[in-house]
C-alpha cells in the first residue's frame, strides 16, 4: 500500500464506507429489470374503465411499499372496445411488437377464451379478473390464470336458497354466450342434487330486441312456475329486466334470483337497473372490510385524477366493485410474481408457477391461486330493495345457508315483488297521495319503490303493533281516485263522492280497501257510509289572514297596558293616599302641607302622583302616615312594573293587526278566500258560512297559502284562507310571522282513520288507537317527529284584538289592603283625636 493511500485513510477512515453509500442506489437502478405486461380491456365500458384506474392504483400502490424491488412492471394497456376480434389482436399485438411477458384481461369470457388460445400458442401466461365463466378451466389450460371465483362456486347457494322454499320447480333464464352457457350444466346439476327440476330453459339472445324479450316473456306468463334463475352479465340483465318491468312479472307472485354477475359489488351499472329488479333476491361473493380496503375506497372516491403517479382513464365510475378489486390484486400477484420468478421472459412456465405459488391478503381477501384460481368463500345472500342489495344471509360450503353467527339458520324474510312479506290474508289500505301538507301523509316513489311515511302512518303503524293479533297488509297509494273508483252505483257512494272524498269513495267500495290511512275528518254526513275510528287528533275550521301595519292605533298603545278600569281605580287610589295623607300630616302640624286651601288641594294631588315615579319629597311626621306611604309604594311599584312590561309587549306586536277580522267584511266586498283542495271545507264555505263558489279557491301546499296572501285579493291571491286547526299550525309553524288566524268557525269531531260500513276492525283498531294514544311519550314523540314544537294552541288574532290589557282584578288583592290600611289609618286617628278632645 502506497503511502498515500495510507494518509488517506490515516485523514479519512470511513471513505470505503462513504464511497459504497454513494454508489449503492446507482448499483440499484442499474439493476432494476423493467418488465413488460399487457391489458387488454373495454376501455369503453363502466366495467374496464373502473379496472384500468385499479390496475394502475395497484401499480403505485406496490412499487411505493416496494421501493428496493429490483424488477418493476412496464403496463401497457390495449382497448378492446368489447369486440372479440379487436382483443384477439391487441394481443397478438402486444405479444409479437410490445414483446409483453404476460397478459392482463381480457374481460369477458368469450373474449378470454381466443386470447387463452393464443398465449397457449406463443407460451404467454393470460390473467383474468372477471372471466368467470366455468368453460374456461385453468386445470385443463395451465397458462390461463382466472384472478377471480369460478361461477360455479355459486351454484350451491342458489341450490340451498332453493331448497330452503321449498321450491320444486325453478326456470332458468341465461344469455347465449359463453358467460351465460357454461354455468348451466353446473346449475342443472346444483338443483338436481335437491330435487328441483327445471322444466323449461329460456336461453336470450344478445342481439335480441325488446319486443323478442317480451315475446318470450309472455310464454313464461303462461307457464304454472313463477321461480326464475337469471344468469347474465350487467349489460344484458339491464335490458331484460327493463322488459320483465314492463311485463308485469315484477310483481307479486313472482320470485327471481339473480347470479353474480347482476349485482352491484361486480357490475357499477346495476344502480341504474335497480329500479326494475324491486324484490329480486341474489348471491355474490362476500368481501370483508378492512383497514387497507377502506382507504382504498376512500382514495376512489376522492381521487379524480393522479397525473403525476397514475394514468387514469377518462371515464370514472362511482361505485368500487368486485372486479376492481380483483383487478387491484392482480397487479400486486404479478409484481411479486415476476420478482421472485427465475428465468421470467424466458420460460413462461416459471412465471406461471411463480404467480401460482404467490399468497397474500389482498384488497379481495386472501389471495392463494394455489388451483390456477381464487378458492371459492363464504358467499352472502342479498334482497334488492330501493337502491341497495340488503344482506338477508350468508352461505358457505361448511354451513349450508346461515344468517349472522347463528348455526344453520335460514336466511332473514326477503321482501318479495310486489313488495310482499307472503303473509296472506292481506289487508290493502289506501293511502292519499297528497301534493301538499306531507307532515300528515307522504308518498314517494324512490327508484320504483313506494315509499308512504308521515304522522299518520306512523300513528297507525303504531296502532297495527298495539292489536291484538298480528297483520299483513300493503299500502296502496290513491292518486287518481277517480279512475280507480270506477262506476259508482249506490246513492251512498254517490254522497261520498260528493262531498269531496274522491279517496273516501274508493274505501267506501270496501271490496277493494279494508281502511283508509290517511288525514280524514270525522264529518257527520261521512258517518253514513263511512265507519270511523276514534279521533287521533281534534281539528276546528279556522281563518288564517295577513297582518297589516296600524301605525294610528300604535299612537295610543301607552294606554293599553291598563284598562281604563284600572287607570280609573289607580287614580281614585292615587287621590285617596293624597287625601289621607294630607288629613294625618295636616292634623299633626306639618308645616309642609298647611298653608291656602288652594295650596292644600295642589299637595295632596302633587304628593299623591309624584309617589308614582317615588319623587315625593315631603318629610312625614305621623307613624301612621308613614305606614300607610310604605304600602301604597310597595303597590305603586308593582302597577309600574307590570305597566313597563305589558308596554313592551305590545309595542312589538301592536303595530301588527289581522287584516280582517269579520267574514261579513269579507263576503261583502266579494274577496277571495281559499281553502285545501279535496277538502270538506269547501262545502262548510258554501252551506254554513253563505259564500259563493266564485270566491273560492282551491291551493294545496303551505307554499301555496303564503303566496296567496302575499298577493292578496286584488292582485290574483286571496284575502283569507279557510282550514282545519292541523294544517294552520303547519301553516303557522313555517311561517310564522305575519299571518294570524280568526275563528273557530266550525267544530269538528277530529281526525281518524275510516273503514267500509260494518267492518269488523274497527273496534279493535280504536281500541288500539286509545292504547297509543294514552302512551303520551310515544304518541308526543310522533307529533314532535313531524311537527314543529311550536303549536299554535290559541286564536292569535283574538290575543291581539280582545287584549285589553291589565285589568283591576289583577290587582284587586293590592287595591283591597290599601283601602283598608287608608280606612284604619283615617279611622285611628279620628278616634284618637276625638278622645283626646
Amino acid at each position: 500500500m502506497t503511502m498515500s493511500m495510507l494518509n488517506l485513510q490515516k485523514y479519512f477512515p470511513s471513505l470505503p464506507f462513504y464511497l459504497i453509500l454513494c454508489l449503492w442506489p446507482l448499483h440499484l437502478m442499474a439493476r432494476e429489470v423493467t418488465i413488460p405486461i399487457g391489458v387488454v380491456l373495454d376501455l369503453n365500458s363502466p366495467i374496464g374503465s373502473m379496472a384500468n384506474s385499479c390496475i394502475w392504483m395497484a401499480h403505485h400502490d406496490f412499487y411505493k411499499q416496494h421501493p428496493r424491488f429490483q424488477t418493476r412492471l412496464d403496463l401497457r394497456t390495449r382497448n378492446s372496445g368489447g369486440d372479440t376480434v379487436k382483443a384477439a389482436y391487441a394481443a397478438f399485438d402486444l405479444i409479437t411488437k410490445e414483446k409483453v411477458k404476460a397478459i392482463i384481461g381480457p374481460q369477458k369470457s368469450e373474449q378470454a377464451r381466443h386470447v387463452i388460445n393464443l398465449g397457449r400458442e406463443l407460451g404467454i401466461p393470460i390473467i383474468s379478473f372477471s372471466a368467470t365463466s366455468p368453460s374456461l378451466s385453468p386445470a385443463h389450460t395451465p397458462i390461463f390464470i382466472r384472478m377471480a371465483q369460478n361461477d360455479s362456486s355459486q351454484v350451491k347457494a342458489i341450490a340451498a336458497i332453493v331448497e330452503a322454499y321449498g321450491w320444486r320447480e325453478v326456470v332458468l333464464i341465461y344469455e347465449n354466450t359463453e358467460y351465460g352457457n357454461g354455468l348451466v350444466p353446473h346449475l342443472i346439476d346444483a338443483l338436481d342434487a335437491v330435487d328441483t327440476k327445471v322444466p323449461y330453459r329460456s336461453v336470450i339472445d344478445p342481439i335480441f330486441e325488446e319486443s323478442h324479450i317480451l315475446e318470450e316473456l309472455e310464454n313464461l306468463k303462461e307457464n304454472s312456475t313463477r321461480i326464475f334463475i337469471v344468469h347474465m352479465t350487467g349489460e344484458h340483465g339491464s335490458r331484460f329486466f327493463s322488459a320483465v318491468e314492463k311485463a308485469g312479472m315484477m310483481s307479486e307472485g313472482y320470485g327471481w334470483i339473480v347470479t353474480e354477475g347482476l349485482s352491484v359489488e361486480l357490475d357499477p351499472s346495476a344502480l341504474e337497473r335497480m329500479d326494475n329488479m324491486q324484490g329480486v333476491l341474489g348471491v355474490r361473493t362476500i368481501v370483508r372490510n378492512n383497514e387497507k380496503l377502506d382507504d382504498f375506497k376512500k382514495r376512489w372516491k376522492t381521487l379524480s385524477f393522479m397525473e403525476n403517479n397514475i394514468k387514469y382513464h377518462a371515464y370514472r365510475t362511482h361505485t368500487i366493485t368486485l372486479f376492481g378489486l380483483w383487478a387491484y390484486d392482480t397487479v400486486w400477484a404479478l409484481a411479486m410474481a415476476v420478482e421472485n420468478a427465475t428465468n421470467y421472459g424466458k420460460q413462461s412456465a416459471s412465471l406461471v408457477n411463480a404467480i401460482l405459488a404467490t399468497k397474500f391478503q389482498g384488497l379481495s381477501g386472501y389471495v392463494d391461486l394455489k388451483g390456477g384460481q381464487l378458492e371459492s368463500s363464504v358467499v352472502e345472500v342479498f334482497n334488492v330493495i330501493g337502491h341497495k342489495e340488503r344482506i338477508i344471509g350468508y352461505w358457505s360450503p361448511k354451513r349450508g345457508l346461515f344468517q349472522d353467527d347463528q348455526e344453520k339458520q335460514k336466511v332473514r324474510q326477503p321482501v318479495w315483488p310486489g313488495y310482499t312479506m307472503d303473509q296472506p290474508p292481506k289487508l290493502r289500505f289506501g293511502v292519499p297521495v297528497r301534493k301538499g301538507f306531507t307532515e300528515f301523509v307522504k308518498v314517494e316513489t324512490i327508484f320504483n319503490t313506494t315509499k308512504v311515511s308521515g304522522f299518520v302512518v306512523d300513528v297507525f303503524l303504531e296502532v297495527l303493533k298495539a292489536l291484538p293479533f298480528s297483520v299483513s297488509y300493503e299500502f296502496v297509494p290513491l292518486e287518481n281516485y277517480g279512475a280507480l273508483a270506477g262506476p259508482i252505483a249506490n246513492n251512498k257512494s254517490m254522497v261520498c263522492f260528493a262531498h269531496n272524498s274522491s279517496f273516501l269513495s274508493i274505501i267506501c267500495t270496501w271490496q277493494k280497501f279494508d281502511a283508509g290511512v290517511g288525514d280524514i275528518t270525522i264529518v257527520y254526513d261521512r258517518t253514513n257510509y263511512l265507519n270511523f275510528t276514534l279521533p287521533y287528533l281534534e281539528s276546528v275550521v279556522s281563518m288564517v289572514v295577513s297582518m297589516k301595519h296600524d301605525e294610528k292605533r300604535n299612537m295610543w298603545v301607552f294606554l293599553k297596558p291598563l284598562s281604563w278600569g284600572l287607570w280609573l281605580t289607580t287614580g281614585a287610589a292615587l287621590v285617596l293616599i293624597g287625601f289621607v295623607v294630607w288629613f294625618l300630616e295636616h292634623r299633626s302640624n306639618n308645616t309642609a302641607f298647611r298653608g291656602t286651601p288652594k295650596q292644600q288641594l295642589g299637595i295632596v294631588f302633587w304628593f299623591s302622583f309624584s309617589t308614582l315615579v317615588f319623587a315625593h319629597r315631603e318629610r312625614l311626621v305621623s307613624n301612621w302616615s308613614r305606614g300607610l306611604l310604605i304600602i301604597w309604594i310597595f303597590v305603586v311599584l308593582i302597577i309600574t312594573q307590570s305597566y313597563t312590561a305589558s308596554l313592551t309587549s305590545m309595542l312589538t306586536i301592536e303595530s301588527l293587526q289581522p287584516e280582517f277580522i269579520d267574514i261579513k267584511e269579507i263576503k261583502r266586498n266579494n274577496y277571495f278566500v281559499g281553502y285545501q283542495n279535496q277538502s270538506f271545507v269547501k262545502t262548510i264555505l258554501i252551506n254554513e258560512l253563505g259564500f259563493n263558489e266564485s270566491q273560492l279557491k282551491a291551493y294545496n301546499t303551505p307554499e301555496e297559502y303564503h303566496e296567496a296572501l302575499s298577493k292578496g285579493t286584488n292582485n290574483g291571491g286571496v284575502a283569507a284562507i279557510f282550514d282545519e286547526s292541523p294544517y294552520i299550525n303547519v301553516f303557522l309553524s313555517k311561517y310564522d310571522t305575519g299571518y294570524a288566524t280568526v275563528g273557530p268557525f266550525y267544530k269538528t269531531n277530529g281526525l281518524a282513520f275510516a273503514f267500509p260500513p260494518q267492518s269488523p276492525l274497527v273496534p279493535y283498531f280504536s281500541r288500539a288507537l286509545l292504547n297509543v294514544i294514552e302512551d303520551k311519550d310515544k304518541f308526543e314523540g310522533i307529533k314532535n317527529k313531524y311537527f314543529s314544537t311550536r303549536i299554535v294552541s290559541k286564536d292569535q288574532s283574538t290575543s291581539i284584538l280582545d287584549s285589553q290589557g291589565l285589568t283591576v282584578n289583577s290587582f284587586a288583592g293590592l287595591f283591597i289592603i290599601t283601602t283598608i290600611a287608608s280606612f284604619v289609618s283615617f279611622t285611628f286617628y279620628v278616634f284618637t283625636f276625638l278622645y283626646s278632645q
